[in-house]
C-alpha cells in the first residue's frame, strides 16, 4: 500500500473528535510520527463527535483517517448506548467516587484492539490514546494500570510481536495531566478547539450542554487557563 513508504515512523491515534484525542493526534505529530486517525460509530447517541473528529484529523495533518463500523447498543449498558439519561449538574466532588453510567462498558478494550490490528497491518509500533487520571469522570478503563496491562498483553497476541519484528508501545501523554495542562498543551501546539467536541448530549448543531461531565471538565481545563474555550466562542455561549 503507499502510504507505507513513509520515512517517518507511523502510528494509530484514537481520535474520538473530543478535546483529549485531538491534543494528542497533535502531540503524535510533534514527536515525529505520521498519524493515522482511527474514530468509531459505535452506536453513540449523536454523531457530532465525528463530524469533530473529521475536521481535526484534516487540520492536524492526519496521513489517513477511519472510522470503524460497531455497534455496542446491541449490548447497551450506558447513558452514551442506550436509552439512559446522561447525568447533568454533577460537581467535582461528585465525579470523584463512583463509575458514571456514560462509562461505555470495555469500550477502551474494544478501541485499542481495533488500533492494534491496524497497527499491525501498517507495521506500525506506536499507538496513542487520550486516556486520563486526573481530572475525568472515574473510567476503570483510563488507569495507568489498564495501559500497563494492555501493553502488555498487546506484545503476546501479534503475529509481529510473536516473531520479534514489532513491540508494542501504547503511548498515552495526558494520562498525569490537568485538564488545564491539556488545554495549555493544545494551544500550543496550534490545536483549534473550536473544532472539537466533547459534549455527551449536544443539540443537532452540535452545540454543547453545558452540564454533562465532559462539558464540566472541559470548562474546567479552559477556566483554570484563563482562557475562553474557542467552542463556546464559536456558539456565542461566552
Amino acid at each position: 500500500m503507499a502510504y507505507l513508504n513513509s520515512a517517518r515512523p507511523r502510528a494509530v491515534v484514537l481520535l474520538s473528535g473530543g478535546l483529549d484525542s485531538s491534543t494528542v493526534l497533535a502531540i503524535a505529530r510533534e514527536q515525529g510520527f505520521d498519524p493515522y486517525a482511527l474514530s468509531f460509530r459505535y452506536g453513540q447517541r449523536h454523531i457530532q463527535e465525528l463530524v469533530a473528529a473529521e475536521a481535526v484529523a484534516r487540520s492536524l495533518g492526519a496521513v489517513k483517517h477511519v472510522v470503524a463500523q460497531i455497534d455496542l447498543r446491541e449490548f447497551g449498558g450506558s447513558a452514551l448506548t442506550a436509552d439512559i439519561a446522561v447525568p447533568k449538574g454533577r460537581t467535582a466532588s461528585d465525579m470523584s467516587h463512583g463509575i458514571p453510567t456514560t462509562y461505555v462498558p470495555a469500550r477502551n478494550t474494544i478501541f485499542l484492539s481495533f488500533a492494534l490490528a491496524w497497527a499491525e497491518t501498517l507495521e506500525a509500533s506506536d499507538i496513542f490514546i487520550g486516556v486520563n487520571a486526573m481530572d475525568y469522570s472515574g473510567y476503570p478503563d483510563c488507569r495507568p494500570e489498564y495501559i500497563a496491562a494492555y501493553e502488555s498483553m498487546a506484545n503476546l497476541a501479534t503475529r509481529a510481536g510473536v516473531e520479534g519484528t514489532q513491540k508494542l508501545k501504547i503511548h498515552s501523554p495526558l494520562i498525569s495531566m490537568t485538564k488545564a495542562q491539556i488545554v495549555q498543551e493544545g494551544m500550543r501546539l496550534g490545536v483549534d478547539y473550536s473544532e472539537t467536541s466533547s459534549c455527551y448530549d449536544p443539540d443537532e448543531d452540535g452545540r454543547p450542554c453545558g452540564q454533562c461531565d465532559s462539558c464540566v471538565l472541559r470548562a474546567k481545563g479552559f477556566s483554570e487557563s484563563g482562557l475562553k474555550d474557542p467552542l463556546y466562542v464559536r456558539f456565542g455561549m461566552v
